[in-house]
């Protein structure tokens, strides 16, 4: 079994190249921070928006492949354990000095645990806490800081897991749950600051994260089988709700968990 898709249906010349100038109107000069822009669907979304004429800073551990992707894009690369608050608030204020504001911030940090709750130890259930809810939590902390006097918008990713029961996928869909709550809360607090706060929901997605599953024929599948639509999704299917939801035209969107799933959340084809 091949899981690849060729998407259908187009826009005609006039209507796309319309469509990609009003995007690019909304998001040039903007400065967006992406936490996390080095794996796939942050790359993603930091190529979507750099090619929009948008300001970038991209955050990331791994020094190699951060520098890589900076200077490919001409963003401003800083490296960062996204869970160390200090860390964080650091990061947002030497991106607010360079760049003199910050329009944008996406925490695109996460990782995948498929256990059930018996054999997932203290570790492995820190690690997935710290690692999607601790830094989805930093990022909203200093970027209400940040952009407290001007507004903007921040985007936290969550997961289909988190609307729908999953076998195996406790910790993670506990820790994504919690960016959900996370959301709500965070918008209903800085709406009056003009702070916009939503999150994309997920279903499978292609990336490196998920190769153990997408890569595997059964696994690839099995996981197929649960999308009303048929296919697994690509990161470019996340990346262009998450610019959608950054554009300053969207300014009366908030407190929203928008599925990004295929329907895996909330849809069970025949």
């Amino acid at each position: 079994m091949t899981c690849n898709y060729t998407g259908y249906g187009a826009l005609d010349d006039t209507a796309m190249k319309s469509t990609t100038e009003s995007k690019k109107t909304a998001h040039h000069d903007s400065t967006y921070l992406v936490l996390g822009g080095t794996g796939g669907i942050g790359t993603a979304l930091c190529r979507r928006l750099a090619s929009l004429g948008a300001r970038l800073v991209v955050v990331a551990r791994i020094a190699e492949r951060l520098n890589t992707l900076a200077n490919d894009l001409d963003a401003l690369a800083y490296p960062l354990d996204a869970t160390d608050f200090d860390g964080v608030d650091t990061c947002f204020s030497a991106a607010t000095q360079h760049h003199g504001r910050i329009d944008g911030i996406v925490c695109c940090i996460g990782s995948l645990l498929l256990k059930p709750a018996h054999t997932t130890t203290e570790v492995e259930w820190v690690d997935t806490i710290s690692a999607n809810l601790t830094s989805a939590f930093a990022a909203v902390r200093s970027g209400a800081r940040c952009m407290r006097k001007h507004g903007g918008s921040i985007v936290l990713i969550s997961s289909a897991a988190a609307r729908i029961g999953l076998a195996n996928h406790e910790a993670i869909a506990a820790a994504k749950a919690g960016v959900v709550g996370l959301t709500l809360s965070a918008a209903a607090t800085y709406a009056p600051r003009n702070i916009r706060v939503n999150c994309v929901a997920p279903g499978l997605v292609r990336t490196g994260l998920t190769a153990s599953l997408t890569e595997n024929e059964s696994s690839c599948r099995a996981s197929t089988a649960l999308h009303a639509l048929g296919r697994i999704g690509e990161p470019e299917d996340v990346a262009s709700v998450i610019e959608w939801l950054l554009s300053p035209e969207q300014h009366w969107v908030t407190g929203q968990v928008i599925g990004v799933d295929g329907g895996l959340g909330t849809v069970r084809s025949r």
